[in-house]
């Protein structure tokens, strides 16, 4: 769900103010149902439950000839804050999911070019901490007992791992280059 928080969040605060379909054919322009899942009841979901958190306040309802009323949000401070919260954990852990990584590349343009180099170093470092723990278990699977193909899972851990350091390093290079319009 945090992928999606951050999208619908995100898309809000670059519209300014947005109803469900302007949030949905957004996401849609990116493919964003493709690589985060972000389907259309998920998005309507999204909006009522940051409502409810105070993260976007609604400003107005307009009756729609196609359906029921559409409620138009903004993003509040509160949101402001969950969003970047979002965006930094997206951007530099490790850990995140492929979904949350794509959603914070997709929202890069909202983090000024120096706290994203600085988010992305944090995420490398971590990356490159995983490789010599994941080479040596290819290494230790005669010595821990397990079936000889399990090696295999940590081949394909260490070919991912491999290709979002090596990702990461680049993206970092391109940002420090001044690739791409962000924040500042």
């Amino acid at each position: 769900m945090s992928a999606t928080r951050m999208l619908v969040l995100g898309v809000v605060k670059l519209v300014g103010e947005a109803h469900g379909y302007v949030v949905r054919r957004e996401l849609k322009s990116w493919s964003a149902d493709s690589w985060a899942n972000v389907q259309p009841g998920s998005i309507y979901h999204a909006l009522k439950s940051l409502a409810k958190d105070g993260l976007l306040e609604p400003v107005g309802t307009e009756e729609s000839g196609e359906g029921p009323a559409r409620t138009t949000y903004r993003i509040t401070a509160a949101g402001e804050h969950e969003l970047q919260d979002l965006l930094g954990h997206a951007l530099a852990d490790p850990a995140a999911g492929n979904d949350e990584v794509s959603a914070g590349v997709a929202m890069l343009n909202l983090v000024p070019r120096k706290q994203a180099v600085v988010l992305l170093k944090n995420r490398l470092a971590g990356l490159e901490g995983q490789l010599t723990p994941t080479r040596h278990g290819i290494g230790s699977m005669p010595e821990m007992c397990k079936p000889a193909h399990v090696s295999e899972l940590f081949r394909l851990w260490l070919v991912h791992l491999e290709g979002q350091v090596r990702w990461t390093q680049e993206l970092i290079e391109r940002l420090e280059a001044g690739a791409y319009e962000l924040k500042d």
